[in-house]
């Protein structure tokens, strides 16, 4: 299997994890020189609060993308990895539904040939599961899932 593409998903609750996830990365994409595609998938109520926060113009023709760009974990990561000398690219996506659906989504539209995704430990009860998100992106992915977990 050739590796072109890694799709690394990225939201505020993987600063935790940041390190781990650009070793990750670094470690899988380096020595394939594959692209790393850094991608934000945003629910709608967290999508305006951040264009507000980013100062945005409401009235302006402002993508998912755009506001990516912009938004600080993915502007860490991606900066994390540039100077590990990886080739970053970077997509935002609005989610009206299931961010693990909208996640599944970006991965066929990119050709990842893997795809990145963090949690963070769960309690007894909850091992049972890797949480919605995770987990649907595990089950539905079309290509290898690698699970990065804070401690």
């Amino acid at each position: 299997m050739t590796l072109e593409t890694v799709l690394m998903t990225v939201s505020k609750g993987d600063m935790e994890r940041s390190e781990k996830m650009v070793r990750t990365a670094t470690d899988i994409a380096g020595p394939a020189d594959a692209t790393v595609a850094l991608a934000h998938v945003f629910r709608e109520s967290e999508y305006d609060t951040i264009c507000d926060e980013l100062e945005f113009d409401r009235d302006s023709e402002v993508t998912p993308t755009v506001v990516a760009r912009r938004y600080e974990p993915i502007k860490e990561i991606h900066t994390e990895l540039e100077s590990e000398g990886v080739t970053c690219e970077i997509h935002g996506s609005l989610s009206e539904g299931s961010v693990g659906d909208e996640i599944v989504g970006l991965a066929a539209d990119v050709e990842a040939d893997l795809v990145i995704v963090g949690g963070r430990k769960r309690s007894p009860a909850g091992k049972a599961a890797f949480g919605s998100t995770a987990q649907n992106v595990l089950l539905n992915a079309h290509c290898p899932v690698t699970f990065v977990r804070s401690n």
